[in-house]
């Protein structure tokens, strides 16, 4: 389990030092790494910051923009872009929602754009949904129509197909 090394013996010059043993006393051994320099690696993500709150108290005319998360219990009169987007129960939205991730829990009347859509039990969307992907749970009460997209993030108007020609 253990083997023990004698310091104070002597070995023949021609006999190899064992295994960690610097060849001469008084070359410095190699330097280890500290534990802290171990537990921290060089290219850490950056930890993402808890989602901006909006009370339920809470009423807000105007537009809101942000890259982080935001969660909504109030009411807000205006367009949404975020990255990720939690609508409550308790909320109101008017307007646009442009998100990579939207969750509806409350009531959204506008047009909503995200990569993953998700309508639950409590939802009630009055509005388009652009999507890359959607689930719309039992109970949900959605009103409008569903277009997939691969690219619903983009701000161009959605194509129509040309109508067949007549020859």
């Amino acid at each position: 389990m253990f083997s023990k090394t004698r310091v104070t013996e002597t070995r023949p010059s021609n006999s190899p030092a064992p295994a960690g043993a610097s060849a001469a006393p008084d070359q410095p051994l190699p330097e280890r790494p500290t534990p802290e320099a171990a537990a921290t690696p060089a290219a850490a993500p950056k930890p993402r910051s808890a989602p901006s709150i909006l009370s339920a108290d809470l009423h807000v005319t105007g537009n809101l923009k942000t890259q982080g998360d935001v969660q909504i219990e109030g009411i807000v009169e205006g367009d949404i872009r975020a990255h990720q987007l939690t609508i409550g129960e308790s909320a109101t939205i008017k307007g646009e929602i442009v998100a990579d991730d939207v969750v509806v829990h409350g009531r959204v009347v506008g047009r909503l754009r995200g990569l993953k859509v998700r309508l639950t039990a409590s939802a009630r969307v009055e509005g388009d949904i652009i999507h890359k992907t959607i689930a719309i749970e039992s109970g949900a009460h959605f009103e409008g129509s569903v277009q997939r997209q691969d690219d619903p993030l983009s701000n161009g108007i959605t194509k129509k197909l040309a109508p067949p020609s007549s020859e």
